[in-house]
């Protein structure tokens, strides 16, 4: 009894230590962008702010609608290519999970090679640019790199093939069921943990992804996602840091009262906090994935 409770007092002590470590970065992004940037320059970064300010944060609204219509253009094109992802990903994912399923190996290892070697960032450019015609459109931000990826195929298959018995596919299939069938009422709802997981993978590359809007969307500022905006942001606060000789006395005294230090920390913060948010609500989808596997008696 006394060894397990000091098993417990020990684990508890790790993992208390261990969530810290997580959560003490965010919360010194947060503190370092509401300290004032003088103070910031001077001092460094602290978790307890040397001279609260909001500058930062002003600076980034002050943009008007922008940081707004960023924010609904990323949510739209995460909640869509996130969609979009997991069902090719499950219907891919499923057939390669069936073991009858003819040159299943060979199709296996062509998904593998995907991993090993691709055709490059220029000739991606051109196939997406001039023959699909995705550049300065929405579907630049959302077909490119990061509709289906071959990991998340193979962890899908692994899911599927190891976590729902065949015992469940072979009762379906003598009760007359068929695959589609088999699909949507068995593998799906018992994929349901593996489902949230690519889903979070998805959602997760979808928000966090400049690469694309740096490529394909080079007029339509309109189309900007959350995280290009701010990636423009910082561009030009650096550009006008470094080039502030050239100009006037007058603008480069506003330059200097720009908080460039502050507002990258904000920027990061700001970037990060819807995520931050919704990922607690899908913990509880992962400790059910041991449970789903199981045939009830």
């Amino acid at each position: 009894m006394k060894r397990n409770r000091g098993y417990q007092i020990l684990a508890n002590t790790v993992m208390l230590l261990v969530t810290a470590l997580v959560i003490l970065p965010f919360v010194l992004l947060l503190m370092s962008s509401l300290t004032d940037e003088n103070v910031l320059l001077a001092n460094g970064y602290s978790f307890i702010p040397g001279k609260f300010s909001l500058g930062a944060y002003e600076y980034i609204f002050r943009s008007g609608d922008k940081i707004f219509r960023a924010y609904g253009m990323t949510i739209l094109i995460t909640a869509t290519g996130t969609v979009a992802n997991i069902a090719m990903t499950a219907l891919f994912a499923y057939p390669l999970s069936l073991k009858k399923l003819p040159a299943r190996r060979v199709i296996t290892f062509l998904v593998f090679f995907t991993m090993l070697f691709n055709g490059g960032l220029v000739p991606s450019y051109i196939l997406w640019s001039n023959y699909i015609g995705v550049k300065d459109t929405v579907w630049g931000l959302i077909l490119p790199n990061l509709m289906l990826s071959p990991m998340n195929i193979l962890l899908m298959r692994t899911y599927f093939e190891t976590s729902i018995p065949d015992t469940l596919y072979e009762a379906a299939q003598i009760d007359g069921a068929s695959q589609p069938k088999i699909f949507t009422s068995i593998v799906l709802p018992l994929g349901k943990p593996i489902l949230v997981t690519i889903g979070t993978f998805s959602a997760l590359a979808y928000w966090n992804d400049w690469n694309n809007g740096l490529y394909y969307i080079t007029q339509r500022t309109d189309l900007y996602a959350i995280q290009s905006l701010l990636n423009k942001m910082v561009s030009d606060i650096q550009f006008l840091s470094q080039n502030s000789g050239n100009v006037s006395s007058d603008l480069a005294a506003t330059l200097s009262k720009v908080p460039s230090t502050g507002v990258q920390m904000a920027i990061a913060f700001v970037a990060i906090l819807p995520i931050i948010a919704v990922f607690p609500f899908l913990q509880k989808y992962y400790s059910k994935g041991i449970a789903l596997g199981a045939v009830k008696g």
